[in-house]
């Protein structure tokens, strides 16, 4: 068992080493994600019929298609439009963030909306700019309720970056696949692959309600 184990052993820190990549997909994806989610919500909460329109129009878009379908609009389909190849990492953090942005947005307005009346009220009466009481008032209280569901948002999208395989690119899942090719032992490679998406979100749970404690403070 431990000779076997040993054999198996390069093949664990191949697949492992997929996490890098994993993270560097979903982190850098969640990141534009949130700037388009903040852009989106404050649209969703305007006065303007047209912007809102516009808004919940592309939310509606990016949660009604599937993920993989974006993807592959996005690195085979954009090309033939634009006349530029994409490359893999460009073309996952596009699909990843455009339909991260979608979800984000959601979430945000919600906690905008969760945010007490008053508080508008008592900036409007202060004089205080609407784009300045969003930024220091408004979205700071906002960003504090919703951060559960945005650290959700991160660890869906760990999982769905799986699909990046799909066009080649070596994840945690790509690599596993091509273990199990290679060894045709589909059980272990895969087992390896879970383990290793299991921890990377223990972790970022655990990183998550660290943070949420000292922002209750």
């Amino acid at each position: 068992m431990f000779e076997q184990f040993m054999a198996f052993l390069p093949s664990i820190l191949f697949i492992v080493k997929g996490s890098i990549v994993t993270l560097k997909y979903s982190i850098i994806s969640v990141c534009f994600g949130l700037i388009i989610g903040v852009f989106l919500a404050i649209l969703k909460v305007s006065k303007i019929f047209m912007l809102r329109l516009f808004a919940d129009f592309y939310t509606s878009i990016f949660r009604g298609t599937p993920l993989l379908i974006q993807l592959s609009i996005i690195y085979f389909g954009l090309p033939i439009v634009i006349g530029v190849k994409l490359g893999v990492f460009s073309a996952g953090i596009i699909a990843f963030s455009l339909n991260s942005g979608a979800y984000v947005s959601e979430i945000i307005r919600a906690g905008i909306n969760s945010v007490d009346k008053g508080q508008f009220e008592a900036a409007k009466a202060l004089g205080i700019p609407e784009a300045l009481m969003m930024k220091d008032i408004i979205l700071p209280q906002a960003i504090r309720t919703i951060l559960p569901s945005l650290v959700n948002e991160l660890i869906n999208l760990i999982k769905e970056s799986a699909i990046i395989s799909m066009i080649g690119e070596m994840d945690l899942t790509k690599r596993a696949q091509l273990v199990s090719a290679e060894t045709f032992n589909f059980f272990a490679p895969m087992l390896v692959a879970a383990a290793s998406y299991y921890i990377l979100i223990l972790i970022i749970s655990k990183l998550a309600k660290l943070l949420e404690k000292r922002l209750s403070k």
